[in-house]
């Protein structure tokens, strides 16, 4: 993640933020996206910050929560 300052917003829908999503994983245990939603609100309501395959938005989303995970996961 070191492409995107923590403010980054990754949901716009819920306002949520890199740093948030980070802390989620880090700190609340968060192994996937599921656990994401329920912690932070991320990816509850349009859903296109989920993935790439779900983003029906114009522009694109920069960063989505599977690839943020995958990140953490080290894939």
């Amino acid at each position: 993640m070191t492409n995107f300052d923590y403010s980054y917003r990754v949901c716009a829908c819920k306002k949520v933020s890199l740093g948030e999503i980070v802390h989620a994983i880090e700190k609340k245990n968060a192994i996937n996206v599921k656990n994401i939603q329920d912690i932070t609100d991320a990816g509850t309501a349009c859903k296109c910050c989920i993935s790439s395959q779900k983003d029906f938005g114009t522009p694109k989303m920069q960063i989505y929560l599977q690839d943020i995970l995958k990140k953490y996961n080290g894939q």
